[in-house]
């Protein structure tokens, strides 16, 4: 049984060109005033993405990810997105004893099908059967496909009607009394910008519950800890930003909104929205029946809503921008190249530690790595597996690979670990080696990926 969007079923596909190349026109196209170093960057960025298995190569692929949609992650990629999940989910739940994460359906069958921006979900089979009646008129066959329509479930855009939904059963939960939260991550579908096609992409959601009087008080507080959770990972925070939106942007019943932004070469994305949305939405969802809205405050009064819904695949983006560094170097042959350095914060970067051999007995050295390799599993550091590399390459091209990959060291193994216990250690922030003894070097990367993640 197949289920498609019945825009696109209804309409002739036509499948855009899209390839690193044209995610880079599409960045022309939003940066006439841009230096040519910047759509360097650009160009550099997609293409260490690909290469470093960030994103899967593929012609709609770039573009998805150009765009901050979901997209076909690599498993660097994915394991980037997972971390920030992760700290997104840790920051939230943590900031508050009341916030609680909830699990909601991807498709429901109770929102309007006419809906702005409704995305439906029909079986193609009674699509097609509707539309093979050729005895029906036009007319008839309009009739037949809006009710098959009206009778299909919605897709969600995002997480705010499910938070809304699950608004009464939480109160209970917390015997009435206020604020608290509803926290929630996965995949909305968002309506095409008029291709017909909708794009999946990895929302995060927090709904706060508070009273009338302190919700203007609760948005600020929300934007202050957003923008710092943000720049915490950043190396460059400034590239981070908020901003109030303009009255006329402002979105349904909100009566405030803030922006969170990320500078991009091309120009400033957000990556989260708050709004403040009074209780207009939560009253229409419980149909009015204010009774069972009610806190305790000694006064009969329906809370107020503050949404903050997030784009994490456009924040794997920001954060890919912002860790990348270009610097110029002397090979060991005194020729000029471009150092490239995804300068990621310990705590997102995919992989720590690789782990290769130096000159030695080659099956005794990769004992010793086998070994080292199981403790640092054990200790959930994640790391790359150099010594099983079969092809001969130089320590200079191997440096130059984890530092394109954001690998924070790379722990080489040699003859002298074998005789004395000493390894070197080469770190990719500062390129400083260091000989460390094999006993110190696990507990010398928990140390430095805990220290990190307490800044």
């Amino acid at each position: 049984m197949l289920s498609c969007c019945v825009r696109n079923v209804l309409c002739t596909l036509k499948t855009p060109p899209c390839s690193a190349t044209l995610a880079l026109q599409h960045s022309r196209r939003h940066c006439s005033t841009s230096s040519s170093e910047d759509l360097d960057r650009v160009s550099t960025l997609l293409q260490l993405c690909v290469d470093r298995h960030f994103v899967s190569p593929g012609q709609t692929n770039t573009e998805l990810f150009q765009r901050g949609m979901s997209c076909v992650y690599g498993p660097l990629g994915t394991e980037l997105r997972r971390n920030l999940l992760e700290q997104w989910w840790h920051s939230v739940t943590s900031s508050s004893a009341q916030v609680f994460g909830i699990n909601t359906l991807s498709s429901s069958k109770d929102a309007a099908a006419d809906g702005p921006g409704q995305l439906m979900i029909v079986e193609s089979d009674y699509l097609k059967h509707i539309l093979e009646q050729q005895e029906l008129s036009k007319e008839q066959l309009v009739q037949e496909v809006h009710a098959l329509i009206h009778r299909s479930p919605s897709l969600r855009t995002d997480f705010l009607q499910g938070a809304l939904e699950q608004f009464v059963p939480s109160l209970e939960l917390v015997n009435r009394k206020l604020p608290f939260g509803l926290a929630e991550s996965g995949l909305c579908f968002q309506p095409s910008d008029g291709s017909g096609c909708p794009a999946e992409v990895t929302q995060t959601s927090l709904v706060w519950f508070c009273s009338p009087r302190t919700s203007s008080h609760w948005l600020d507080h929300w934007a202050r800890q957003r923008l710092k959770w943000w720049r915490k990972f950043a190396r460059s925070p400034s590239d981070f930003s908020s901003s109030d939106v303009p009255v006329e942007e402002l979105e349904g019943a909100a009566s405030r909104g803030v922006r969170i932004s990320y500078s991009f070469p091309w120009g400033q994305e957000p990556l989260e929205m708050l709004w403040s949305r009074g209780h207009a939405e939560l009253l229409q969802t419980h149909k009015g029946v204010r009774s069972k809205l009610q806190f305790r405050d000694g006064r009969k009064l329906v809370p107020h809503v503050v949404s903050v819904s997030g784009n994490l695949d456009r924040g794997v983006k920001a954060f890919l921008s912002n860790s990348l560094q270009q610097l110029m170097k002397q090979d060991s042959k005194q020729k000029l190249l471009r150092r490239k350095v995804l300068k990621l914060h310990p705590v997102l970067a995919p992989v720590k530690v690789a782990l290769d051999i130096g000159r030695g007995a080659t099956m005794e050295l990769r004992q010793v790595c086998e070994g080292l390799l199981q403790e640092f599993m054990e200790a959930k550091i994640p790391t790359w597996p150099g010594y099983l590399e079969t092809l001969p390459t130089s320590m200079e091209q191997l440096n130059a690979k984890y530092d394109e990959m954001g690998v924070l060291f790379t722990v080489v193994i040699s003859e002298n670990t074998l005789e004395s216990g000493l390894l070197q250690v080469r770190s990719r922030d500062t390129t400083i080696r260091e000989t460390k003894h094999i006993s110190e070097i696990k507990n010398f990367l928990s140390r430095y990926i805990s220290a990190a993640d307490n800044i």
